[in-house]
C-alpha cells in the first residue's frame, strides 16, 4: 500500500529517476513492463531521468539504446557516472592533462569532450587515472593504472558495483576490478562518482526544479544507498540484483521507501508496499523464535514482506520460517523458500 490508500505511488512525484540495468533492461533487452511504464509516465506528464553507474556507454548512446527498444529517452535526460568523472576531473586538472582511462571507449570520449587528454601509458605521464567498466577491461590496463597510481596519479572510479545484473545472473562488475586494483594498491581509489555517492541524483532533482523526486532501483548498495545519501524516497523493485533476503538484512542506510515486484507498482497501489509495515498487516504478523523469525498468518506475499520487513529491522533477525503452509507459500513466492 502506499501513503494514501487507492493513490497511485507516482502521483506524489514530479519525476522518477530511473537505474538502468535490472530496472529498464537486462544488458540489451527490455525488462518486461518497463517500456509501458515510461510510455505511462510520460503520457501523464511527469519529468523522467535516468541514472546509471554503467560506464560504457554515453549518454547519448544510452539514449539510443532506450529509444530502440522503445523506452523514449533524449541524451539530456541521460546521467551515467562516466560523464559525471569527466565533469569532475575537468574541475579540477588543467585543460588538456593526461588522465590514463581504464575502461570501454565511451569513457575515454568523455574524457576527451571534457578538454583532457586520454591515454593508455603510465609512460605518458597522466596526473590522475579514470577507472570505469569495459567489458575488454584486461590485466595490462590494470598495470598501467597501477604504476601511473604509484607514481603519483589521483585514481578516480566512476563506480564500485560488485556485480553488474545479466540474463544469466549477477556477472563482475567494475566494483569487482577496482577490488583488485585496490588489493594491488594496498588503498583505495582517491574519489569513487557514481552511486552511492548521491550526485547523480541531486543532479537529476535539481534539474527536474520543484517537486518530489522518486528514485527507482534494483540494488540497495547502490540505488537505494544513494537516493538516501540524496534525501530521496526510493522504490525498490526486485527485477535485478537485490532479493528479498538482502532487502531483510539491509542496514538502514540501505532501506528503501517503497517496495514492489517490478514497475508496475508506480501505478497499482496493490503492487507496492511502503516499509516497514506495521507489526501486524494484512493478517500476517511474525513472533521470534530461535534462530530467527516464525511467519504467522495469512495474505498477500507483499503484506508479508511488509511485516517481515518491520521485525526483522527491528531486530536484526533476517532468518525467517513458516508457521502454516499458506506462510510457506508465501515465503516461497519471495523467494525465501529453504
Amino acid at each position: 500500500m502506499t501513503d494514501a490508500a487507492g493513490d497511485r505511488l507516482v502521483d506524489g512525484y514530479a519525476l522518477v529517476v530511473f537505474d538502468l540495468d535490472g530496472v529498464i533492461y537486462l544488458i540489451d533487452r527490455p525488462i518486461p513492463g518497463a517500456v509501458e511504464a515510461v510510455g505511462r509516465l510520460r503520457a501523464d506528464g511527469l519529468a523522467v531521468a535516468y541514472a546509471t553507474n554503467n560506464a560504457s556507454r554515453r549518454s547519448s548512446e544510452v539514449a539510443e539504446l532506450l529509444t530502440g527498444m522503445g523506452v523514449v529517452a533524449r541524451p539530456e535526460e541521460v546521467l551515467t557516472s562516466a560523464a559525471a568523472a569527466a565533469e569532475l576531473l575537468r574541475d579540477r586538472l588543467p585543460a588538456g592533462a593526461a588522465v590514463l582511462v581504464v575502461g570501454a571507449e565511451a569513457l575515454r570520449a568523455e574524457i576527451r569532450a571534457a578538454g583532457l587528454t586520454p591515454v593508455t601509458r603510465a609512460d605518458e605521464s597522466p596526473v590522475a587515472v579514470v577507472q570505469g567498466y569495459g567489458p575488454q577491461v584486461g590485466w595490462v590496463d590494470l598495470a598501467e593504472a597501477s604504476v601511473a597510481i604509484r607514481a603519483g596519479a589521483t585514481w578516480v572510479a566512476t563506480n564500485t558495483d560488485r556485480t553488474l545484473p545479466s540474463g544469466r545472473g549477477p556477472l563482475p562488475g567494475n566494483g569487482s576490478l577496482v577490488a583488485a586494483l585496490r588489493h594491488a594498491l594496498n588503498r583505495p581509489p582517491d574519489l569513487v562518482v557514481g552511486k552511492p555517492e548521491p550526485a547523480l541524483f541531486t543532479t537529476a532533482a535539481r534539474r527536474a526544479g520543484e517537486g518530489r523526486t522518486l528514485v527507482v532501483g534494483d540494488r540497495l548498495d547502490t540505488d537505494i544507498e544513494g537516493a538516501r545519501r540524496a534525501g530521496l524516497d526510493s522504490l525498490l523493485v526486485l527485477t535485478g540484483v537485490s532479493d528479498v533476503s538482502e532487502l531483510l538484512a539491509a542496514p538502514e542506510e540501505r532501506r528503501p521507501t517503497y517496495v514492489a515486484r517490478d514497475l508496475a507498482g508506480l501505478f497499482d497501489p496493490a503492487a507496492v508496499i511502503r516499509v516497514p509495515g506495521e507489526p501486524a498487516v494484512g493478517g500476517w504478523s511474525t513472533a521470534p523464535v530461535a534462530g530467527g523469525l516464525e511467519l504467522r498468518g495469512a495474505g498477500r506475499p507483499l503484506d508479508a514482506l511488509a511485516v517481515l520487513c518491520a521485525a526483522a529491522w527491528a531486530t536484526g533477525e533476517s532468518a525467517v520460517r513458516p508457521a502454516s503452509p499458506e506462510a510457506e507459500r508465501a515465503l516461497a513466492a519471495l523467494g525465501l523458500s529453504a
